[in-house]
């Protein structure tokens, strides 16, 4: 064979096993290929359904991680209601009511005088929904005189106004948003952001093609991105789903999971998520999501209130919250508002006239951000210590819990502005360093326990040392009112006109250790009813009262009383060696004003989950924890305290009518000055101090007792009703023996006693001086003068002592 021959065969050979070998690969490519296209629609389909289980989990689960609303009562309006015109005009502005000439939309009202004309919101309470009603409200001598519908056709006994917002807790990221609902917004915000934002919105399925094409050459020209091409539903994935990050990977994403979502949900499903989520402003580190909550940030007032104008630069701000703050870039932002007026106008959302008037405006903004931070920090550590019993710390910061409690917004006003005034005034007058005195206050209903005000420090606004919960001091004297009501428990053997030594007393402690306690003014003053010694705040007599009855017995009543932390069972606890904080004596005075019944003191009334639904209800629990006599009793001693005793600065301080009852409190060398006490219907307990615990100077009566007394001037309440029960009897008393008054002699003070313990034996006296005969004067109607009596021997001042712990 010729060498052409086997070059040409061996040519062929060579091609064909080349064409074999790209027939065989192409075989395998085509193979491959499918398999990677089977496995790639397979990732796909399995990518998709995770994007798929993502978005379902998220939008038809718990969308948001919302921050829990705690608000104060709801002021009821009824017809003889307490209330002045100030503090209804107070609360409308709290509430961000606006004052206007003649009120036409909700959240406005007018005052002529005493008299209101009010359009209120209406509000979604736990128990049933206050709707929007336009209402005229007379209020005459600290009363609501008069109540009915602005129309005058309809009778109205009882309304609520909506309660303030007092304070939130916030998600662990510090987003916050106020939920809306579609119908809850001006019909025009959603045709602006239609216009504005996406204007074949109920027309694509996620994904506009058109518009991304018109982006992308409206970019390429500029060289840089001039116009996006994202739908509504696309830039609400991007806000709810994914990151700020710029890729294609991204973008691809976010075009599957709008396309998913449109595909899952209604437009107006869509609507409403976007409604709620949009990024509008920043306020330090918490982060303003929604248009519920931008149009209270920026315009102070509820979405559906919002103007033309304000819509307009509301949905300006979607493009950009920070690039165009109103607060920070007002010029921008007039800018950017006008230009989306503009397109509302050639998208006929608005008429022409309705855009010019626009124009014409300002933007309106509120000067000052309203603040995410509590203006009441104080009161919402006790909020959290209650709902700590029941919640989740993480339930209460994410489900958008709704907390309504007891708290008055006018009382702790009142309370703040008193206490920071006279505790600077005192600061001066002790010559105490600048912002080295401080204080705290808390207020409860007689009725109830229920907390409506406390303030924690001079500071009020500032979320730290609460005082009012936290500080342990002791308090010297306020102990004694448990001492007295465990003796006046055993009636058989005590009772107010029960006459005490106030001589020396030594308790003996141990073998060789003995407590020699003495009166604050180291004085003595021989025999003295209980109802002096409790008057007079004698350190002795309660001493031998507190051993008479037992110590265990004394730690018990305090118990019963409320106190829940461990108290040692030490003699020196009569006299208020004892460490408590100042919701401690709170709950210990609340139960003696209550008759002896213990309530335990609670801030919150009820919480409801954001879909109105009651979650927890906080009523009120009463147990008899003293005899109701014996509180009676107390509570009259203790209002002599007020008239006589201690604190009788308060007998002119206060008007005659406002009757109260209280106790001071001091301890060694003047570091801790307490006043707690209650009329008919507030208990308050206040405490001045230095936090050094260095000595302040001042008493119970010349430091805390001031600041209660200012409060009590103002504060509306009910007087007490001293000793008025059926269970008991009045006898007129000689103060000096505690025996029956005898004209003849003596100071009668008229005395309430448990029937059937009333003295029987008449005082004693020294025989009157001879005097000359005279003819009797004739009176009309009156009766001969009581002859008098024979000197009676003087009881003793040591019976029933137990001789082996005093002498």
């Amino acid at each position: 064979m010729s060498q052409e021959v086997k070059q040409e065969s061996a040519l062929r050979r060579f091609f064909n096993g080349l064409w074999f070998a790209i027939t065989l690969f192409g075989r395998v490519f085509r193979i491959l290929l499918l398999v990677a296209l089977v496995l790639g629609l397979l990732l796909g389909i399995v990518y998709t359904l995770e994007l798929d289980d993502k978005v379902r989990e998220q939008f038809e689960g718990r969308r948001w991680e919302l921050p829990a609303r705690v608000f104060a009562r709801p002021l009821d309006l009824y017809e003889g209601q307490q209330l002045f015109a100030d503090h209804l005009e107070q609360e409308l502005k709290l509430l961000n009511y606006r004052s206007v000439d003649k009120p036409i939309e909700t959240g406005q009202y007018h005052r002529n005088g005493s008299k209101f004309v009010v359009n209120t919101r209406g509000f979604q309470f736990a128990d049933d929904k206050e709707p929007a009603r336009s209402i005229n409200v007379n209020v005459a001598s600290g009363k609501v005189s008069t109540l009915a519908y602005a129309d005058g056709k309809n009778p109205l006994d009882l309304m609520r106004l909506e309660p303030v917002l007092i304070g939130n807790f916030y998600p662990r990221q510090n987003e916050d948003r106020v939920l809306v609902r579609q119908q809850d917004v001006p019909p025009l915000l959603i045709s602006g952001l239609v216009a504005v934002e996406d204007k074949k919105f109920y027309e694509h399925q996620g994904v506009n093609p058109m518009a991304i094409g018109r982006a992308l050459v409206a970019n390429v020209k500029a060289g840089h991105t001039v116009q996006g091409g994202s739908t509504l539903t696309q830039q609400l994935v991007k806000n709810f789903y994914l990151t700020n990050e710029r890729s294609w990977h991204r973008k691809l994403k976010e075009a599957t999971m709008a396309f998913l979502l449109e595909m899952r949900y209604t437009k107006q499903d869509i609507m409403e998520a976007y409604l709620n989520e949009i990024h509008l402003g920043q306020d330090g580190d918490r982060a303003i999501h929604g248009f519920g909550l931008a149009a209270q940030f920026y315009f102070n007032r509820p979405v559906w209130e919002l103007k033309p104008d304000q819509i307009a630069l509301l949905i300006g701000l979607a493009k950009g919250a920070g690039y165009y703050d109103p607060r920070l870039h007002p010029d921008r932002a007039l800018t950017r508002r006008n230009l989306v007026l503009q397109v509302m106008l050639n998208e006929k959302a608005i008429t022409p006239a309705i855009y010019a008037d626009a124009l014409e405006q300002p933007l309106g903004v509120s000067e000052k951000k309203p603040s995410g931070n509590s203006p009441f920090p104080a009161y919402l550590d006790l909020v959290r210590q209650q709902l700590q019993r029941d919640y989740k710390e993480e339930d209460v910061r994410s489900q958008g819990l709704m907390i309504f409690t007891a708290m008055d917004p006018i009382v702790q006003l009142t309370a703040e502005t008193i206490l920071q005034n006279r505790v600077g005034r005192l600061e001066r007058a002790e010559r105490i360093p600048k912002g080295k005195l401080n204080g705290a206050l808390i207020i409860s209903s007689v009725q109830g326990g229920e907390v409506m005000a406390l303030v924690g420090s001079r500071d009020v606004r500032y979320a730290g040392y609460n005082r009012a919960l936290t500080a342990q001091r002791q308090i010297g004297s306020l102990v004694k009112p448990a001492i007295y009501l465990a003796a006046l428990g055993n009636p058989k053997k005590y009772n107010l006109a029960t006459r005490l030594s106030d001589g020396p007393v030594t308790v003996k402690l141990g073998a060789k250790k003995f407590w020699q306690p003495q009166n604050y003014d180291r004085s003595n003053m021989g025999a003295v009813t209980l109802l002096k010694a409790i008057t007079l705040s004698r350190n002795t007599p309660a001493v031998r009262v507190g051993v008479g009855v037992g110590l265990d017995n004394i730690v018990q009543t305090l118990h019963d009383l409320g106190i829940a932390g461990e108290i040692p069972a030490y003699p020196s606890i009569l006299l208020g060696a004892l460490e408590m904080a100042p919701i401690d004596v709170q709950q210990m005075y609340q139960t003696l004003a209550s008759g002896g019944s213990y309530s335990p003191l609670k801030a919150i009334r009820s919480v409801m989950n954001p879909r109105g639904q009651v979650l927890t209800r906080y009523p009120l629990t009463v147990k008899q924890v003293a005899s109701p006599e014996a509180a009676d009793l107390l509570a009259y001693a203790l209002h002599r305290v007020t008239v006589e005793g201690t604190a009788k600065e308060l007998a002119s301080t206060l008007p005659s009518w406002k009757k109260v009852a209280g106790k001071t409190g001091t301890t060694n060398d003047k570091k801790d000055s307490w006043f707690a006490g209650f009329s008919g219907q507030h208990v308050v307990t206040v405490w001045v101090g230095r936090d050094d615990n260095k000595p302040t100077n001042m008493t119970g009566g010349t430091g805390a007792l001031k600041v209660w007394s200012d409060l009590f001037k103002v504060l509306p309440t009910k007087p007490l009703q001293v000793a008025s029960s059926s269970r008991l009897v009045w006898v007129d008393v000689d103060q000096s023996t505690g025996l029956r008054f005898n004209p003849a002699c003596g100071k009668a003070i008229r005395t309430p006693f448990i029937k059937g313990t009333q003295p029987q034996q008449t005082s004693y006296c020294a025989p009157p001086k001879p005097v000359e005969p005279v003819a009797p004067a004739t009176v009309p109607g009156s009766a001969p003068a009581a002859p008098a009596a024979a000197p009676a021997k003087q009881p003793s001042d040591r019976s029933g002592w137990i001789d082996d712990l005093m002498r």
